[in-house]
């Protein structure tokens, strides 16, 4: 028996949990037609396989029909989701790990528009910026069917086969009754404290009376708001100490914030830049309070602070969601001692930031999360050893560069630069963002110790890929900022690139145009304004720095506010002139009609990046498959063909057009698993 504190074993009621690692409850965006189908019992799988001792499905599953799917959830209020969450289940099972499912009513987190079109409900009529609908106030009637409807959820998780289920109550209705924010109700269900938490033990009453006393039942919520007019640190409090002494919860799942905005959102789940672990003396303060098993996740990254969370006392099982998004593997490698393999969750927050504009959670550099059909999380060793060469050791390069190591190839990499790590290095140097340089430090480390050969400064010729008679090669060479984007005055102008790098030091008054809405812009921003300038940030776009997201967004607008940073939006610049020592930006407009001018000392641009291509088109026509890409096996995940008569060529990430480091290291992942 491991003497590591993560590695105990604890008794939640009769559940045995083989450790305490466990994923909390999440929704990844995985089901289909609201099942749990083969995607999404894959992702869970693969995490049990690896050892976790807990994974709490779903986040959350929905319970009624006037709860419609905003972040593609579960449907608990179906009876076809029993089959397929017993399947779930069964899988996870199988390699001795428990499973749980979180069950909520939206309540105004959500829209009108989506599902069955039936109005959002809550306790008031106070919208929720988030998702801007605004809500009916609930009748008796609505308060009593949704009552049934939690029952009726429960029941079918205990049919299921799960070991327990959860309660969310931080944004949804269960604390929207709690809050005096959001509830404006007369009694039975508003006023005082006894009135506001009436709704949450009816619905664990009704909930006990069909699945019974001994089937686990557990709550995550919110114990502190922190919101002026909110629930308070004492309200929270004293809400656990409820829930002891009912005798129908069973754990607790603390929570310390309010996300109603993706402000109040972003201190809930912190992303890179911001505090390690923020809320985990909370959590520990709660549990040394009311004497309850005590559960948390908020950003707890790396194995030591999971460690420390355990060893210290606060918690008595410790989640890494989003870290075992970026390696499922992790309980496994710790058993192994392995910690230093473990791939870092860099807290980019790509995950959720695409499940909260509609779409699937990927980790930014696992690209087989989420994809376990069809990518591999362990790489399989090839029949035969190939010569492989790639040229770039950016995100893309080395990844291929890892898996093809990994498969038993010889590797060769040339890089221009003397260092690995193309864009992300760029990228790190912003303080904000400079956990990104763990994408590509873990890469060189994994590369390294399976023997890659790395030529640094070393600007490949064609030549010098032929002289290594390759089998394959891949070239990652990345691209170079696309700045040939005005009608006149190109050489006026400067990129992002040239102030994250600081070839070029800011202007005192600046205009950034910028057309492709992706980080570097906010980051020259944010470099732009904390040196002293006037700065202006201009989009053609509806709305500015689309591709950066919500979560992300909110760091940066709290510094460039701050900062007196103009945004405007819809306007696009056509052209630059001089005069004198001034700058004159010409402004038009998608839209028509408009011919402004802005009087700068500066202008910066950023519209993505051009292919460094010039090296394929060279090796091209050498190839045996002059460089094409058979689509439908790529998308199946199924190896290309291998030709006769040379080497088969390929080019990924940006030196194909510019998109982002997921893509990049995806397009690796799938072309060299099979090579």
């Amino acid at each position: 028996m491991s003497n590591d504190p993560l590695l105990q074993p604890y008794k939640l009621k009769h559940l045995t949990l083989k450790n305490r690692m466990m994923i909390t409850s999440h929704e990844p965006a995985y089901p289909e037609d609201g099942m749990p189908k083969a995607r999404y019992r894959a992702y869970h799988a693969e995490r049990a396989k690896a050892g976790v001792a807990l994974t709490m499905t779903a986040g959350s599953a929905s319970v009624a029909r006037d709860s419609p799917p905003v972040f593609n959830n579960i449907l608990a209020y179906k009876d076809e989701v029993v089959p397929w969450m017993r399947d779930v289940v069964d899988a996870c099972h199988e390699h001795g790990a428990a499973v749980m499912i979180q069950l909520t009513h939206l309540g105004r987190r959500t829209r009108w528009d989506k599902g069955d079109w039936l109005p959002a409900v809550s306790p008031s009529h106070n919208r929720e910026p988030a998702h801007r609908a605004f809500p009916k106030k609930l009748e008796d009637w609505d308060i009593e069917r949704i009552i049934k409807d939690y029952a009726d959820a429960a029941e079918r998780m205990k049919a299921a086969g799960l070991d327990g289920i959860e309660l969310e109550a931080y944004g949804h209705l269960m604390d929207q009754f709690w809050s005096p924010l959001t509830n404006t109700l007369e009694a039975p269900y508003g006023g005082s404290l006894d009135n506001r938490l009436r709704f949450t033990f009816d619905v664990l009453s009704a909930m006990r009376e069909r699945v019974g006393p001994d089937f686990i039942v557990g709550i995550r919520y919110t114990a502190d708001e922190v919101i002026a007019g909110g629930l308070t640190r004492e309200d929270g409090l004293e809400i656990s100490r409820r829930f002891k002494a009912s005798g129908m919860v069973d754990f607790l799942n603390v929570i310390r914030g309010h996300i109603e905005t993706d402000a109040g959102l972003t201190d809930v789940i912190p992303i890179q830049g911001m505090p390690s672990a923020p809320h985990l003396d909370f959590a520990g303060e709660v549990r040394a309070e009311v004497g309850m098993p005590t559960f948390h996740a908020a950003r707890i990254p790396d194995v030591a602070t999971a460690r420390h969370a355990i060893a210290s006392g606060k918690l008595d099982m410790v989640g890494m969601t989003r870290a075992h998004m970026t390696d499922p593997h992790i309980v496994r490698k710790i058993m192994e001692g392995r910690e230093d393999d473990i791939r870092p969750c860099v807290g980019a927050n790509y995950c959720l930031d695409r499940i909260y504009q509609g779409g699937a959670a990927y980790c930014i550099h696992n690209p087989a999360t989420g994809r376990e059909l069809t990518m591999p999380h362990d790489i399989p060793t090839a029949k035969v050893k190939r010569k492989v060469v790639i040229v770039g050791a950016g995100p893309a390069g080395l990844e291929a560069a890892r898996v093809s190591a990994e498969r038993g190839h010889e590797v060769v990499v040339f890089e221009a630069s003397a260092h690995h790590g193309g864009q992300v290095r760029l990228t790190a140097r912003s303080q904000r963002r400079q956990e990104m340089i763990g994408i590509v430090d873990w890469r060189m480390a994994q590369c390294t110790a399976k023997g890659v050969t790395f030529r640094f400064n070393t600007w490949a010729e064609e030549a010098d890929v032929m002289a290594e008679k390759p089998d394959v090669v891949i070239i990652a060479t990345g691209g170079y900022p696309h700045t040939e984007v005005l009608s006149e005055g190109n050489d006026l102008i400067v990129s992002t690139w040239d102030i994250l790098s600081g070839d070029v030091k800011p202007g005192t008054n600046v205009l950034l145009f910028d057309d492709a809405g992706d980080n570097p812009a906010l980051q020259a921003a944010e470099v732009i304004a904390k040196s002293g300038a006037k700065l202006e940030v201009m989009t053609p776009d509806r709305s500015f720095a689309p591709e950066v997201m919500g979560m992300n967004l909110v760091p940066y607008m709290r510094s460039l506010q701050k900062l007196d940073v103009t945004f405007t939006v819809t306007f696009r610049l056509d052209k630059v002139t001089s005069d004198g020592n001034e700058l004159i930006a010409h402004i038009g407009s998608d839209y028509g009609g408009v011919d402004k001018v802005r009087r700068v000392d500066q202008v910066v641009v950023n519209h993505g990046t051009i292919p460094m291509d010039d090296l394929y088109f060279a090796l091209k026509p050498k190839s045996s498959n002059r460089g094409a890409v058979d689509y439908m096996r790529l998308i199946e995940g199924e190896p290309q063909e291998v030709t006769e008569g040379g080497f088969q060529l390929f080019r990924i990430g940006d030196a194909v057009s510019a998109r982002n480091t997921h893509a990049a290291i995806y397009d690796a992942l799938r072309l060299a698993k099979d090579l």
